[in-house]
């Protein structure tokens, strides 16, 4: 019988007999956790961290929601099915329901659900093959710092090198565009893209998608501007090709809206939703698709686990309870103000730092991945877990839970606060000590997620 709170030495030996190296999270979180509630985690011996992780964005509304739990709970104890295809079911009715009523009709939107293999990943490539057997098309246009998965297609269309693997693995059917704000404030990157798809000479094929984030959480926390969207959303209908937005985490109110797109104005013809769909860490995935596109042959995508049953249980509960009204909304908007004050205090204690993101899905550019870095440790030294993003991981990342209290969250703030003076005072003195180059981190990702590959 395994003891619950007795991990030690020996326990973490298994992790690293038996688990490929290709885990990353538990190298920089280096304990065996436990039990978790609300924005708290515990790991074996009892500590307790901040999570402002929240599962990469899969935790919106925080560890083991009660009322989530409770319908789990009885779903299970009543027998409820736990596999079922794409069979009809109780619960998958029951959440369509509450999907259609509560989050499409009140936003005008008319999109049809198709549920997908449960990742994020598995819902771009329905996506992406949807859009090319619609449009006869193959090439898709994706952006500079785009992160849309690691399986084929959708690394295709994902700009990081590290994971591309380079070279060794060919990636073709996308053409990589500059994202907005990538060649500096005075540079309108649509213009670019306008020009190219006008002109029959520039090299790009016809797309059959223009894929992209409203906000690049892995590229960066860049934001895209309301009139780039539109203008590319523009493209997309006059080019023929079919606009799809990844909002599998900036959605599920990330950025302070159920979409991220829905301040902006525009209606994409896809929509990928993933990560906190189900509101409770479980597997889940879907695409959004206007009826016109719905254009699939029965079980023409398909996959063992598309729709998990026990997912579509708590998703029912997350919808009912956090978007019958206008509330949450508030209170998410309130947060958002509060962690951009708290952050720009951050962005103060380093020079030249800079506050990025939208709504609760913000953070700080710090200029090095190795001051990121220091800051993300201490940080966990004093209780705080949180990641760093961008090409060169130079940007601190706060993706804590949307139903934080904002004692935890000031709380949480106050670590980073205080870990960020104390990481950039010390990466100050060793480049006194030993002067070296301008960090990588300084050069906003001409390589490192640009999707191009150094000669």
């Amino acid at each position: 019988m395994t003891v619950r709170g007795a991990a030690g030495a020996d326990e973490k030996q298994i992790f690293e007999r038996r688990e490929s190296a290709v885990r990353s999270y538990c190298r920089q979180f280096d304990c065996v956790f436990d039990t978790a509630e609300g924005s708290v985690v515990r790991d074996v011996t009892g500590r307790e961290y901040l999570d402002f992780v929240a599962g990469a964005g899969s935790l919106n509304y925080g560890h083991n929601d009660p009322d989530m739990r409770d319908a789990l709970i009885a779903h299970l104890e009543q027998r409820g099915m736990s596999h079922c295809l794409d069979l009809s079911s109780a619960t998958k009715g029951a959440f369509l329901t509450a999907f259609e009523s509560l989050v499409l009709l009140p936003r005008g939107l008319d999109h049809r659900v198709q549920f997908t293999g449960p990742t994020g990943a598995n819902a771009v490539e329905a996506a992406l093959k949807l859009a090319r057997k619609v449009t006869g098309r193959t090439n898709v246009v994706a952006f500079t710092n785009g992160f849309h998965g690691v399986s084929l297609g959708a690394l295709a269309a994902t700009g990081n090198r590290y994971h591309r693997v380079g070279p060794q693995l060919p990636l073709p059917g996308v053409t990589r565009m500059p994202y907005d704000g990538y060649q500096g404030a005075g540079i309108d990157t649509a213009d670019l893209l306008a020009r190219m798809l006008r002109d029959p000479s520039s090299g790009l094929d016809a797309p059959a998608a223009i894929l992209l984030e409203t906000v690049q959480g892995e590229g960066g926390l860049n934001v895209a501007s309301a009139g780039w969207l539109r203008r590319i959303a523009e493209l997309a209908r006059s080019s023929g090709a079919l606009l799809v937005v990844d909002d599998v985490q900036a959605g599920c109110g990330r950025t302070g809206t159920f979409f991220s797109f829905e301040p902006y104005g525009i209606v994409p013809d896809l929509v990928v939703l993933s990560k906190s769909i189900s509101g409770f860490g479980l597997p889940m995935a879907l695409v959004l698709i206007r009826p016109e596109y719905d254009l699939w042959q029965p079980g023409e995508h398909n996959g063992t686990f598309r729709g998990n049953a026990h997912a579509f249980v708590t998703a029912q509960v997350a919808l009912t309870k956090f978007w019958s009204g206008d509330d949450f909304t508030a209170d998410v908007a309130r947060r958002a103000d509060l962690l951009a004050r708290r952050l720009a205090e951050v962005a103060d204690a380093v020079p030249g730092a800079v506050l990025k993101g939208r709504g609760m899905m913000c953070g700080v550019d710090v200029g090095s991945g190795e001051l990121a870095s220091a800051i993300s440790r201490r940080c966990f030294a004093d209780g705080l877990m949180l990641e760093t993003a961008g090409p060169h991981d130079q940007v601190v990342k706060v993706l804590a839970p949307l139903t934080t209290p904002d004692e935890l969250l000031d709380n949480g703030l106050d670590i980073l606060l205080a870990a960020t003076r104390a990481a950039a005072t010390q990466v100050a003195g060793s480049d006194q000590d030993d002067p070296a180059e301008p960090t990588a981190g300084s050069e906003r990702d001409v390589w490192g997620s640009s999707g191009l590959v150094p000669a």
